[in-house]
């Protein structure tokens, strides 16, 4: 399964290259803005926009509340696998 990540851009570290800083839950990482990026919106127009994250590569620009239920949905899936997980160690079915 592949997942992205919501984050917002928080800046362009090399604009020929496509670079930028996105803050992921208060982690921020360099990244490739390549796929999101046009002649309409060109790379210095990306600070301030949440992006869904996978592998490095920003691939597309969501809004605000998207993330923010993205990141509820992802929060409560890693609850639910740390309970499974519990479950499986404890040898319950």
């Amino acid at each position: 399964m592949c997942l992205g990540i919501p984050g917002r851009i928080v800046a362009i570290d090399d604009a020929q290259r496509k670079l930028a800083t996105v803050d992921v839950s208060g982690v921020k990482r360099q990244i490739n803005v390549a796929c999101i990026v046009s002649d309409e919106h060109p790379v210095e127009a990306c600070v301030g926009d949440w992006v869904l994250v996978h592998v490095g590569f920003a691939m597309s620009r969501i809004d605000e509340a998207e993330a923010a239920e993205t990141l509820k949905v992802l929060t409560e899936l890693g609850e639910a696998q740390a309970e499974m997980e519990a479950m499986r160690l404890s040898g319950a079915a």
